[in-house]
């Protein structure tokens, strides 16, 4: 048979094998749709695995009908050694996208939108760091694989191994960098000093944990910029975790007043400010004078809250708002300069 006889029966035979996948695939896609969230797993197994599932069909196509043929010798050895070769890639593929349906569906089900989100948090920082690992792992099996499907490659086998001590030696100092990240994002991912969606204060800028990878962290700064971290700066250097326990927080506002402020009037307005507020977790409230100068008081009013963004926007809310107060009720509470004029020693 000639060798266009062979393309054309296997493109044909492909050709068939796909459209047999697309229709299973619309129907999967089309009865999943109609169950809501129960269809989650079905609809996440048909986007990840749809691809490498056709590679691995028309590889078992391409293979079977090179057995069934007769196919000319000087052909089908390399035929077949590419057939190998897109086995290997498939299958590596399609264990790597189970990965991704295995993370999918733990993410379905522990959500960081939570008010009471720890436990998510710790799981999806753990699951996340682990799958990159596995896919890397995954990776170099089948590049291993791969090359030792050449036959040049497995005779030159021996002498790699022989100076596979100076080899790794100078891999080593290369990717020194490299392999302290990726052992850092191992150490991260186990004793988890931050987690997914920590609040952390890290050189200067306040944000969120946004994405953990194997050698970088992504936190998403407050103004919505990206700063870029290398874990090992995470596990070398101090950094402020806010919700490492808790997600609670506690806020504060300092105001330097007058020695005529009235207390007590601004404790009043100051707890009817956190009842009116959706923000106040309705655990901690504190008004209190932490400070006498030679001129002013300092008063220090403390809150609670359910979270650092609520706790930003109460803290915002109280300060803005004991301001207000003082300027319409009782302006001489304000902040001022005393001058003494001749003997009289009154002040103004």
């Amino acid at each position: 048979m000639l060798l266009i006889d062979h393309l054309a029966v296997v493109a044909g035979t492909a050709i068939v094998i796909l459209a047999v996948l697309e229709v299973v695939a619309r129907s999967i896609r089309h009865v999943t749709s109609r169950w809501g969230d129960r269809g989650a797993l079905g609809r996440s197994s048909l986007d990840h695995l749809l691809g490498p599932s056709r590679l691995l069909a028309l590889c078992a196509v391409v293979a079977i009908v090179v057995k069934n043929e007769r196919v000319t010798s000087n052909i089908e050895s390399p035929l077949v050694h590419t057939i190998v070769i897109l086995t290997v890639v498939a299958v590596s593929w399609l264990a790597i996208r189970m990965t991704n349906v295995l993370e999918d569906l733990v993410l379905g089900r522990y959500r960081v939108n939570l008010e009471d989100n720890l436990r998510a948090r710790r799981i999806q920082t753990q699951l996340r760091v682990l799958r990159r690992i596995v896919a890397l792992v995954i990776v170099i099996v089948a590049i291993s694989v791969i090359l030792l499907s050449f036959p040049t490659v497995r005779a030159a086998g021996a002498g790699l191994l022989a100076s596979a001590g100076l080899l790794g030696i100078v891999v080593g100092i290369v990717a020194q960098k490299s392999i302290t990240n990726l052992i850092a994002g191992i150490q991260i991912a186990i004793s988890q000093p931050i987690r997914i969606d920590d609040v952390v204060v890290i050189q200067g800028h306040w944000g969120r944990v946004e994405e953990i990878n194997l050698n970088y962290v992504v936190i998403r700064v407050w103004d919505l910029r990206r700063l870029i971290v290398p874990v090992s700066v995470l596990v070398s250097e101090p950094f402020e975790n806010w919700t490492r326990n808790l997600a609670a927080i506690l806020e504060w506002v300092h105001l330097e007043l007058d020695y005529r402020a009235p207390i007590s009037a601004l404790r009043e307005r100051f707890l009817s400010i956190l009842h009116d507020s959706p923000d106040w977790d309705g655990a901690v409230s504190s008004l209190q004078v932490t400070g006498a100068g030679t001129s002013t008081i300092q008063v220090r009013a403390l809150m609670s809250a359910r979270d650092s963004s609520s706790g930003w926007n109460l803290q915002c809310a109280v300060r803005e708002q004991l301001i207000e107060f003082l300027q319409t009720e009782y302006p001489e509470s304000l902040p001022r300069i005393r001058l003494e004029h001749g003997d009289s020693h009154s002040p103004t």
